[in-house]
């Protein structure tokens, strides 16, 4: 295990992972400003983090900054935004004077639920000298899609949307993107498992091995 820390910690001063824990820094940021209802504010902060998601992964990949704490500290700083994201949303559909959005506002629970479940289990993983899998393609598609809609609800979405004088995004369209983003959200989930699965079965082979060879 302290072999592990000392190889997740090597070359972990980079500039992608700066950009990584300054998104970490800025979710509170944004649910305070979410909360309070500075809406136009909380989407400039959520573009920044949005941006500096985009550019850790480029500047690591053109400049060979890819280290071991960059690859867990992205997903977390996603995982944590989402988690915000979830959470503010639930709390705002729940005041809702629409009914419809109001008894949809449970939805918000599967995406806080399922982010917890994977930072929770990306913790175990570690403790138990695991590596958590990188994003993969449907993670990949199920964060962008998720991001989409969620700026499209507070640009649009009714009474909350800071464009809403132009357009008002209708109830049951919004609740149907929600919708989508969940399931390619459970998708993303599924698609995790295989690779954890592997990494336990090559564990435990690898500690039978050790065993037979100390016996």
């Amino acid at each position: 295990m302290n072999s592990n820390l000392k190889d997740l910690f090597k070359g972990c001063w980079t500039v992608p992972n700066l950009l990584s824990a300054l998104r970490i820094v800025m979710v509170p940021i944004f649910a305070v400003l979410f909360y309070h209802e500075h809406y136009a504010w909380a989407v400039f902060v959520l573009a920044l983090s949005g941006l500096s998601d985009f550019f850790d992964g480029k500047i690591a990949r053109r400049f060979n900054q890819v280290s071991a704490l960059g690859k867990i500290l992205d997903p977390v700083a996603d995982k944590l935004t989402q988690i915000t994201i979830a959470v503010m949303f639930y709390l705002t559909f729940r005041k809702s004077e629409d009914s419809l959005v109001k008894a949809f506002s449970w939805v918000f629970l599967i995406f806080l639920i399922k982010e917890l479940v994977m930072v929770v289990g990306g913790g175990i993983m570690l403790a138990i000298g695991l590596r958590p899998s990188a994003a993969e393609m449907p993670g990949k598609v199920a964060t962008f899609v998720f991001y989409v809609i969620m700026i499209l609800i507070i640009a649009f979405g009714p009474g909350i949307g800071i464009l809403r004088s132009f357009f008002v995004l209708p109830s049951v369209l919004m609740l149907i993107l929600v919708c989508i983003s969940v399931v390619l959200t459970l998708v993303a989930f599924c698609s995790y498992m295989p690779g954890v699965a592997r990494q336990l079965r090559e564990k435990k082979e690898k500690e039978q091995a050790e065993t037979q060879e100390q016996s």
